[in-house]
């Protein structure tokens, strides 16, 4: 048997022989391509912040321009509604002081009219009191009796004092009375006057005083 020569395989290299030294180009592109990612990141983040400013800047000018826009009407219309009060008060003023003048007058006019009713109101009464004791001057003695009722007790001394022409007449009316009530003619007392003197108090009971009480309480229901 004759012997063969043996030969070793030669394998083929994985990466052809030119490609071997583009180990350094691929490194290269790959740092070239992360410096643009890079770039372009930086890039757009630059181009966001300077469209969020101006976004912001551009709403912020709108925003203030509608807040100035508001504040200067609303202070206008203060200004304006202040201003227009002054003139109203001014234009008013003369107004005002015809209103309180015109007040005034009726206030005086109705305070005359309310004194000459009750002037009127007295003089009628004393015409008709005056009338009414020469008709029966005897009604004063009416007068003394409620006067006498209102006493604790008949006091021990009593004397009335009357007109000296209403006493005579009735003394003339009434003379168990005039010896009773010790009654006195007095010359300087007016008709429709009478008053009463105790040992203790003196009343008077006349015409007059109750008249004057009568005409203070119409004057102050009016």
């Amino acid at each position: 048997m004759s012997s063969k020569q043996m030969r070793s395989h030669q394998f083929p290299p994985l990466r052809k022989p030119w490609q071997r030294g583009d180990e350094s180009h691929v490194a290269a592109d790959a740092a070239t391509l992360q410096q643009q990612l890079m770039e372009g990141f930086q890039q757009g983040l630059s181009d966001g912040f300077a469209q969020g400013v101006e976004q912001g800047i551009s709403q912020g000018i709108e925003q203030g321009i509608e807040r100035g826009r508001s504040e200067g009407q609303q202070q206008g219309f203060d200004a304006g509604k202040q201003q227009a009060l002054t003139h109203f008060a001014a234009a008013a003023a003369p107004l005002d002081s015809l209103s309180h003048q015109l007040q005034q007058q009726l206030e005086e006019h109705d305070q005359r009219r309310k004194s000459e009713l009750l002037a009127l109101v007295e003089k009628v009464t004393r015409q008709v009191i005056r009338v009414e004791l020469a008709l029966q001057p005897s009604q004063l003695l009416a007068l003394v009796d409620e006067a006498l009722s209102s006493l604790p007790a008949l006091p021990t001394q009593l004397r009335v004092m009357l007109n000296a022409e209403e006493f005579s007449r009735i003394k003339e009316l009434e003379p168990e009375k005039v010896k009773l009530w010790g009654l006195t003619a007095d010359s300087e007392m007016e008709p429709g006057e009478c008053r009463i003197l105790t040992d203790a108090s003196e009343m008077d009971i006349g015409c007059n005083q109750r008249l004057s009480q009568c005409m203070k309480l119409l004057q102050d229901n009016l």
